[in-house]
Order: structure tokens, then C-alpha cells, then sequence
């Protein structure tokens, strides 16, 4: 379990503050809008209403026993700013902050934040990534370069084993799980046998991906 700050509960930080609960975290969140903590209060044991813009606001929250601080007002450049810079003079141990413009996220970085997340351009990223083929059916950015695809099994691919296939020399991938239906393989063995209903998951750049679906 871990101790998370959720400031601005704006759509994301609602749905950030549900998620990181539901996970069994200890969740405290904050904005400065009474009717808005009014209507979530009864979800969260640590709701208050304040101005995070206020030294003795994020001096008396003691941002430093926080496992994490989400800075979640993207719309409001000037007190993301404001906020993340405090809690970083506060000794905040780890700052997420969300940004509306690379100029916001490129002044959050400078000023402390450790982390920046883009959830609009996150998202378009995912959605572009997820329907550009019908064969990918989730998709995780790991780095710039790298991603985590959920693949169906090529037809041609089944009753034969990694070895057989070579999928690494061929695809320049690794495979690292096969899922079929509910359950989960993650411990495969060179002789592996590919069966009807796989889903294949790997890593690997995104032309090497698609080529795999693309594969007869």
C-alpha cells in the first residue's frame, strides 16, 4: 500500500483518486472547489477542500510522509507551476504532474515534477496505436521505441514452438506471455506449442509488431 496526494479533482484526478483506492492505496485528495469535494467526500476518508497555491497549505498537508503527489490541473498552467514547485521545496518524495501543453511540461520538469503525463496525447497515442490494425488488442508504451503489444496468434503459428518459428532472428521480438482466454502463461519454454485462441504478448517496436499481424 502506498500514501498518495491527489491534488485537483478535476476528470482525471477523480478517476486517478477511484483507481489508486480501489488498488487499496491510502488516498488523501484536495481542490479548492467545495461543491466538488462536497459531491465526492463520501468515496475518500481524507477529502479537504484548500488552495494548494498556499505555502502553509502544502506546509500543513506534510507532502513529505507521501509516497506520491499528483499534480492534476492541467488547465490551470499557473498553479501546476505554483503547486509542483512547492511541493518540491516541501521535500515531496516523488511529483506526477499533468500537462495541456509541452511548454507546461517542459517548465513542470524544470521546477521538479519527476514524472509529466499528457492524458489527451496519451490517449490519442493509444487509440492511433490500438485501431490502426485490428490484430492489436492492447497496447502499453514502455519507452520511445519499445512497447508492450497484445497480439493474436498467426494462424501459421499454431502446433509449432518458439524454436520451430524462430521469433526473435525473424521479428526481432521476444515473446514474454501467452494468454488464452483467462489464463495467463508467462514461464514459456522453447517448446512451447503455439495453440488455436492464443494471444501473444511481446516487445518490440511497433513496424515489428504490426508485421506479426500482418503475417500469413
Amino acid at each position: 500500500m502506498k500514501s498518495v496526494l491527489i491534488i485537483g479533482m478535476g476528470r482525471m484526478g477523480k478517476h486517478l483518486a477511484h483507481k489508486m483506492q480501489k488498488l487499496g492505496n491510502d488516498v488523501m485528495i484536495v481542490d479548492s472547489d467545495r461543491e466538488i469535494i462536497d459531491a465526492i467526500s463520501e468515496d475518500f476518508t481524507n477529502a479537504n477542500i484548500c488552495d494548494c497555491t498556499n505555502e502553509a497549505v502544502i506546509r500543513a498537508i506534510g507532502v513529505d510522509n507521501f509516497d506520491i503527489c499528483f499534480v492534476t490541473i492541467g488547465e490551470d498552467f499557473q498553479a501546476s507551476l505554483v503547486i509542483t514547485s512547492l511541493l518540491k521545496k516541501h521535500g515531496a518524495r516523488k511529483i506526477v504532474a499533468k500537462a495541456n501543453q509541452d511548454i507546461q511540461a517542459e517548465l513542470l520538469r524544470t521546477i521538479g515534477a519527476d514524472e509529466i503525463v499528457n492524458a489527451e496525447e496519451e490517449l490519442a497515442e493509444y487509440l492511433a496505436v490500438r485501431y490502426n490494425s485490428d490484430n492489436i488488442f492492447d497496447y502499453v508504451s514502455l519507452t520511445d521505441e519499445y512497447s508492450l503489444y497484445e497480439l493474436p496468434v498467426p494462424e501459421h503459428w499454431v502446433g509449432k514452438t518458439l524454436v520451430e518459428l524462430d521469433v526473435r532472428r525473424k521479428y526481432n521480438i521476444n515473446v514474454i506471455a501467452v494468454k488464452n482466454g483467462e489464463s495467463m502463461n508467462p514461464n514459456l519454454g522453447p517448446g512451447y506449442h503455439f495453440q488455436q485462441g492464443d494471444h501473444i504478448l511481446v516487445i518490440g517496436k511497433f513496424d515489428e509488431a504490426f508485421r506479426i499481424t500482418e503475417d500469413k
